[in-house]
């Protein structure tokens, strides 16, 4: 990749390596100067920018990132993972379902031991998470690197390193023992600790016995565990291998695997099974909602996953979780992480097709299909998270493609007064927690799902991309664009046919343009005319 200061007049097709502020816009590093771009630069009197020009061998940020993460998640259904569209060269993977994440550390520093340029971080192996988490990110740092950094990544990865494992034990046995003189809120209170533990990973008790703390009693209450694990909590604390908890597993024909843990708080936890059944005996720290060793053994067993003796050895790097200064907040909770964001689509198919003469563009064929129900599939392939559409007050076609689809339709009575009245009405349907809506024209027909989903990739509030426009592969804007929940009030009281231009306006400084492939974010077909054109450059039937 050549980097370096290039005279405005040679810059188009360069890319900008810093962003530059120009009266009433902006130009965003990253984006690839075209020839009205140039004219703004030689306006605002600028002579030289610094830019970058990818060499023959290169591959540019975002088709970089793409091969790497495709690697590292090949069937992500199957490994319970969701990829994310590339934006500025980072790509990211995502859990689909709660449970516990395994990483291979070794293929992970292999990639990242390929080239300074190619990047990879993950959350720890084994951490609990939640669905949509983060698990993984991909970032490119400079805006291209060679295909040959990247296929000697991909080799070293060598195949999918990532997996959610979900819960699969969904029922527990519970047995409490108790003391003579023992309070009788402190088993309630430990009790109410585990079966608290056991909600939060959608785990039932199946049942749940009180016993005195004695080694006939709780070897009796370890023969009648049936359920898919069993987890035991003794009104005294266990201090040898051969104390009433252990002891009492093995006197019931169990089995003790490990005695003991390198984890404070926490170190005095025990597992084993009984016959099929796997047996967690708690510390009594559980008794508390902070975070402890037995947190990590419960999570891993109840996702199937195997929990050795030296697995357990292993846990003493990271296992001090008492609070220290540097670390003085309880941690109840498993590692935040950033999530994948709940998106909407507000499809606006209300429009009365003026233009048309006598014709519905939204019942064009495009595909074999109506215009209307290729845009719904494509949508539908997206990543959003719920679909709404807007129809004319009056019944007809229309409303039966979105009745077949099975798609949630809002009837705009006033859909004579414009897109506005679309974007009130979709706005107001939207659930609390939405973080973001596209706002999709249902009459494009070379919308595709990346579309969309380039969009959902780009939006970050963190980071100020809060506003997210399609472009051209040229960077003409056009559309889908997504707008985040800090703008649903204002979109909520917009009025006439404007749609959200003035939105856009107002709010330029949180709009970030997503290059798309192709002319599809600009290809809008209003007239029989541009129909007939657009099928003429096809090459199909007008």
């Amino acid at each position: 990749m050549i980097f370096g200061p290039c005279p405005v007049a040679e810059a188009e097709g360069a890319i900008l390596a810093h962003s530059v502020a120009l009266k009433g816009s902006r130009l965003r590093k990253g984006r690839v100067l075209n020839s009205t771009d140039v004219a703004a630069l030689t306006e605002a009197g600028l002579t030289t920018v610094l830019v970058a020009r990818l060499g023959p061998d290169d591959l540019p940020e975002d088709a970089a990132a793409a091969r790497i993460v495709a690697t590292l998640a090949p069937e992500p259904e199957a490994l319970n993972l969701r990829r994310s569209a590339p934006f500025t060269g980072r790509a990211n993977i995502f859990a689909e379902v709660p449970g516990v994440v395994t990483v291979d550390a070794e293929a992970v520093a292999r990639s990242n031991a390929v080239d300074d340029a190619i990047t990879l971080a993950t959350l720890p192996d084994r951490t609990r998470v939640a669905a949509r988490a983060m698990l993984a990110t991909v970032k490119i740092i400079p805006y291209a690197v060679s295909a040959e950094a990247v296929d000697r990544a991909l080799a070293s990865i060598d195949g999918p390193i990532l997996r959610v494992h979900p819960v699969v034990r969904r029922r527990a046995d519970l047995i409490l023992t108790e003391i003579p003189g023992m309070k009788r809120s402190l088993i309630e209170k430990g009790e109410k600790a585990v079966a608290a533990r056991l909600e939060a990973l959608g785990i039932a008790v199946a049942s749940t016995q009180v016993v005195p703390h004695t080694f006939e009693d709780l070897t009796g209450a370890y023969g009648k565990v049936s359920a898919d694990m069993a987890l035991i909590l003794t009104g005294s604390a266990t201090s040898d291998v051969r104390d009433v908890g252990p002891q009492g597993l093995v006197d019931a024909g169990g089995r003790i695997d490990r005695f003991g843990m390198p984890v404070d708080p926490g170190n005095l936890l025990y597992i084993g099974s009984m016959g099929e059944v796997p047996v967690i005996g708690l510390p009594g720290c559980v008794r508390s909602p902070a975070l402890n060793g037995a947190d990590w053994v419960l999570e891993r067993i109840a996702c199937g996953l195997e929990v050795t003796s030296a697995d357990i050895a292993a846990m003493g790097v990271g296992g001090l979780l008492k609070e220290i200064p540097l670390r003085p907040q309880p941690r109840s909770a498993p590692h935040p992480t950033g999530h994948r964001p709940k998106v909407a689509a507000l499809v606006l198919a209300a429009g009365a097709s003026r233009r048309m003469r006598g014709r519905d563009k939204l019942l064009e064929e495009v595909d074999g299909r109506p215009l209307l129900a290729r845009t719904l599939d494509v949508v539908r392939s997206s990543s959003v998270d719920w679909m709404r559409v807007s129809l004319p007050g009056e019944p007809g076609p229309r409303h039966g493609i979105v009745e077949e689809a099975g798609i949630e339709a809002i009837t705009v009575p006033d859909a004579a007064e414009g897109m506005a009245a679309s974007l009130r009405r979709g706005i107001a349907t939207l659930p609390e927690e939405c973080d973001a809506a596209v706002v999709i024209l249902a009459d494009m027909p070379e919308l595709t799902a990346d579309h969309i989903d380039r969009l959902i990739t780009a939006f970050d509030p963190a980071e100020g991309r809060e506003i997210c426009r399609a472009t051209s592969a040229t960077g003409t804007p056009g559309h889908p664009v997504l707008f985040g929940r800090r703008f649903f009030e204002t979109l909520g009281k917009l009025t006439g046919d404007a749609g959200a231009r003035t939105v856009l306006r107002e709010a330029s400084d949180f709009v970030v343009d997503v290059a798309t492939e192709g002319e599809g974010a600009v290809t809008d077909l209003d007239t029989p005319e541009a129909w007939a054109a657009w099928r003429k450059s096809r090459r199909e039937p007008a």
